[in-house]
């Protein structure tokens, strides 16, 4: 863990706390950042989703082989 101080909106960071459930702002910064990453990840796979990137047949590759 990295130890440092950040300067954040208290009306913002006291929402997010009673919203989320969680009980300290610590835990409340480190869901914020992984719900980020979550997010912009998913972004990025359905970026490549339509890119035409992967080229098969899912059907083929769905069916069951011996």
């Amino acid at each position: 863990m990295k130890r440092t101080n950040l300067v954040l909106d208290e009306n913002v960071l006291d929402r997010a706390k009673a919203l989320s459930g969680l009980r300290t702002y610590s835990e409340v910064v480190n869901f914020a950042l992984q719900e980020l990453v979550r997010l912009r990840t998913v972004a990025t796979i359905d970026r490549f989703a339509s890119s035409g990137v992967w080229e098969g047949d899912l059907a083929v590759m769905r069916e069951d082989r011996a």
